[in-house]
């Protein structure tokens, strides 16, 4: 992949990831926060079905093998998704966005404590940044909104996602994990929803345009824009580059929603960028 081809698509993925998060808060007016978010990844779920089954891509083979598929999804869609359409409902997407992207740094510690994996000192000082940009970010509020424990939860769901994902991801073609997650975490989001609050759905002109746009962009166009990066280029460079999915997050927040830029959250939102680089960094030795 040329540079410029790989900064492109590394720009817009990034962009539909961060963004989402102003799309999601501008979709809550017309639509209970399960049922949004409920209602994209099963659509999204749909058509990526129809086209790994069109492509004929390797399915799974027996219920053992469905059922860690159901459980990736139900941490990695359900559980994140479900999480941060919550946290909209009482926080900003600029800290909701910060808050879930902080992943990389738990999945640093989760790792080193459940499956005693070891890390460079320079991604342990990326944790230790990121860790204090979350303590600025969230100690600055003058009250414990219910809306911060959602955006810190959907990035712990977030990071042992990505743990099970890299346990059983060699399992499964990447594009039938990602088609099938996205379905099995919408119907448990669809369940939660029917428990959980009173879903509704107000169709209308700017419903239907924000559900399309988090279905097909945010969904379906960043995952393969995404998994098509990680594996037509070097993942360690590819991953390092997350950190611009939350500086995106504020941006389109402050662009879209008129969200302020306080300095708790630009101060402490430069600490967790700098984290994520640092754990996603993969420094190349010299050679002599």
């Amino acid at each position: 992949m040329k540079n410029y081809q790989f900064i492109a698509l590394l720009v817009v993925t990034t962009f539909l990831m961060g963004s989402s998060f102003a799309i999601v808060k501008l979709g809550l007016p017309y639509s209970s926060p399960l049922l949004l978010a409920a209602l994209r990844f099963i659509l999204a779920g749909i058509m990526m079905a129809v086209v790994v089954r069109l492509f004929k891509r390797p399915h799974p083979t027996s219920k053992r093998e469905w059922s860690k598929l159901l459980m990736i999804g139900a941490f990695q869609t359900a559980g994140v998704m479900g999480c941060i359409f919550l946290s909209l409902r009482t926080i900003t997407a600029s800290e909701s966005s910060i808050l879930t992207f902080t992943n990389p740094l738990l999945v640093v510690i989760f790792a080193t404590i459940f499956i005693k994996a070891r890390y460079q000192l320079y991604q342990w000082i990326g944790v230790l940044f990121g860790l204090i940009g979350v303590i600025i970010t969230m100690g600055a509020q003058v009250e414990l909104k219910i809306g911060l424990l959602f955006g810190f939860l959907s990035a712990v769901f977030w990071a042992i996602a990505t743990l099970l994902a890299k346990k059983w991801g060699i399992l499964f073609d990447t594009w039938v994990l990602s088609a099938y997650q996205m379905l099995f975490g919408g119907l448990l989001l669809l369940l939660g929803s029917f428990l959980l609050e009173q879903p509704f759905f107000v169709i209308n002109q700017q419903s239907l345009f924000i559900l399309f746009w988090l279905t097909i962009f945010s969904s379906i166009v960043q995952f393969a824009g995404w998994y098509y990066l990680l594996q037509n280029s070097d993942p360690g460079k590819t991953s390092a580059y997350l950190f611009l999915a939350p500086f995106f997050g504020v941006l389109t927040g402050w662009l879209l929603l008129d969200e302020p830029l306080k300095p708790s959250l630009a101060i402490g939102g430069l600490f967790i960028i700098i984290g994520i680089y640092l754990v996603n960094r993969t420094f190349s030795k010299k050679r002599d």
